[in-house]
């Protein structure tokens, strides 16, 4: 049942590609509506994937008054008529329903790029996520990031916390989160290169992920890197059968809404998205295979091999076959 007490906006345009920003808006938009009436539904579509027919039907209100949000993502691929199918509703917004529309600030056509503007006309919520790659706009974020979780971070810190975990900005929010709670909120570069020294096993997962992903040059370099920094065999062991599983896990449940499955699986979305594409790259039997190799390998550097080195570059590269042998 909707709640008389709270508002929530019926019109809402995130306009950007920074994918983390995108997610993270419609989500809080969704948590919004949400507020207002916690069974409202979300229902995601590409616009490319729409007729306006189909959408008359999604934004049709309901006959038991149950609340929705509908996001149409990539609108910027709009055609003509599906564009001034998506106004005709934006002017007009049905009882209950929450339209977003999730548009790259480009488009193809000229209807798909007005499409902005002629949203902000109409009064709509705008949310920019544009892409960060300019050193001080990830500086910028590390910091909203930390400031987000409760705590501060002085300029050498950011500055340090960007060097150990790169440009990636799942990367840099999840570690901020944990930095927050690991310091108590207040975190200077000590406190950063404490806690990168005390995760040697995030360098196993980088030789993982090219692993998982048939990144053959990159996972063996990856590797060498590793053992040339003494982390230890069995955390690269353990980070390889990290990866295979959560493969496996999540592509069991299909391609779900991440979100959704997170709860599901245990795990954070970030991760859970992460997976499902490299999936891709995966079958079934593929991945039984790879779940063998790395039962062997978790033997062998506990002392089955002789060479613990050589059993995690064999295991490598038998995983760079598996992803190869998907297609």
């Amino acid at each position: 049942m909707s709640s008389p007490s709270v508002v929530c906006d019926p019109l809402h345009l995130i306009l950007g590609d920074e994918e983390l920003l995108v997610e993270r808006a419609l989500w809080e938009a969704v948590g919004a509506a949400r507020a207002a009436d916690p069974e409202t539904e979300l229902r995601r579509i590409k616009v490319s994937e729409l007729t306006p027919p189909e959408l008359d039907e999604l934004l049709s209100p309901s006959l038991f008054a149950e609340g929705r949000v509908v996001a149409l993502e990539a609108a910027q691929d709009a055609g003509k008529e599906i564009a001034e199918a998506i106004l005709s509703h934006a002017r007009q917004p049905a009882d209950g329903v929450v339209l977003v529309i999730v548009h790259s600030g480009g488009g193809r056509g000229k209807n798909a790029k007005e499409l902005p503007s002629a949203l902000r006309k109409l009064n709509a919520r705008v949310t920019e996520c544009n892409k960060i790659t300019k050193g001080p706009q990830r500086e910028a974020f590390v910091k909203d990031e930390v400031r987000r979780a409760g705590g501060r971070i002085d300029a050498a810190g950011v500055g340090a916390l960007i060097e150990t975990v790169g440009f990636d900005l799942r990367e840099l929010s999840s570690a901020a989160s944990q930095l927050v709670a690991d310091t108590g909120g207040k975190i200077d570069e000590s406190e950063v290169r404490r806690y990168h020294r005390g995760r040697a096993e995030v360098t196993g997962f980088v030789v993982a992920e090219k692993a998982v992903t048939g990144d053959l040059a990159g996972a063996l370099e990856a590797l060498r890197w590793a053992l040339q920094l003494g982390v230890a065999h069995v955390l690269i062991a353990d980070a390889l059968a990290d990866s295979v599983r959560t493969i496996g896990r999540v592509a069991a449940y299909g391609r779900g809404d991440p979100f959704r499955l997170a709860g599901d699986l245990g795990m954070p979305a970030w991760k859970v998205k992460k997976a499902q594409a490299q999936a891709r790259g995966w079958s079934s039997a593929t991945v039984a295979e790879a779940l063998r190799a790395v039962a062997v390998l978790n033997a062998d550097v506990k002392g089955m091999a002789a060479d613990a080195d050589h059993a995690l570059e064999r295991t490598v590269l038998r995983l760079v076959e598996l992803h190869s042998s998907r297609n």
